[in-house]
């Protein structure tokens, strides 16, 4: 009996390389999940009792930013009007308001230590341009004094890539957002795509190519690169970036930099 159990220890060395092969992916994958777990840990760890006020939480890019700091341990508090509270994540504290008066919510942003800018117009063209002055520069501003008012120590703003000219009017006004942010004296982040990829935003693939291939010729590259879209996925992990290392002074973050991310 005692020669039946250790005999499986005398292997050939054939035997032993294929084991040792079998076994590798192994302690690699587990070595993967720990590591994750270990940097989930650090970052729950460093992110316990901090908060985020967000607007826009119901939206596009906001409904899958809220889970992610949640998971990562973050107080998130967002905004939403009444009626649209059942779109929110689970785990999000619901305030009730309105964007576009920051006397409905003011008082709820206090002890947040960042804020977060999401709202816009759907869908953004050239003939929306009274839209981007109404609900775009309207809610910024709003959400700027708001912030300032609670002692925000850091604003994240959802920007726009520039120049581009058939869409100037937007680009105005989130400039205009840009300038009351830096007016506000706030460390801030711009997050500056020219269009985000995903669920009900495809057509920007059609002219992929072509992009790609002004991005060859020198006179054309900077432009091509600049306006060159993003991925949902690459935009959601610079926003979190963004939150968890605040910026000191104005940061901006560019097409290429967010596909980075």
């Amino acid at each position: 009996m005692f020669i039946f159990l250790i005999a499986p220890t005398f292997r050939s060395g054939k035997e032993k390389t294929q084991n040792s092969g079998a076994l590798a992916p192994l302690l690699k994958n587990l070595f993967r999940q720990s590591y994750f777990i270990f940097i989930s840990y650090i970052r729950n760890m460093s992110s316990i009792n901090k908060s985020v006020f967000i607007t826009g939480g119901t939206g596009y890019m906001g409904s899958r930013l809220i889970p992610r700091l949640i998971v990562d341990g973050y107080n998130v508090h967002a905004l939403v009007r009444e009626g649209s509270e059942k779109k929110l994540p689970t785990g999000t504290d619901i305030v009730f308001g309105n964007a576009f008066d920051r006397t409905t919510f003011a008082d709820k942003v206090k002890g947040s230590d960042t804020f977060v800018q999401l709202i816009g117009v759907a869908h953004p063209s050239p003939a929306k341009a009274e839209e981007f002055k109404k609900i775009d520069l309207v809610s910024v501003t709003e959400s700027v004094a708001a912030a300032k008012e609670a002692g925000v120590k850091h604003f994240v703003y959802l920007s726009v890539a520039e120049p581009a000219p058939i869409m100037k009017d937007y680009i105005a006004v989130r400039k205009q957002g840009e300038t009351l942010i830096e007016q506000s004296g706030m460390h801030a982040t711009y997050v500056k795509p020219w269009y985000v990829l995903g669920p009900g935003h495809w057509w920007p693939y059609a002219i992929l190519p072509i992009i790609k291939l002004l991005q060859f010729i020198p006179s054309t590259r900077d432009g091509a690169t600049r306006l060159e879209p993003v991925k949902l996925s690459q935009m959601i992990n610079t926003l979190v970036y963004a939150v968890e290392n605040p910026a000191s002074g104005i940061r901006k973050f560019s097409t290429e930099e967010i596909k980075g991310f």
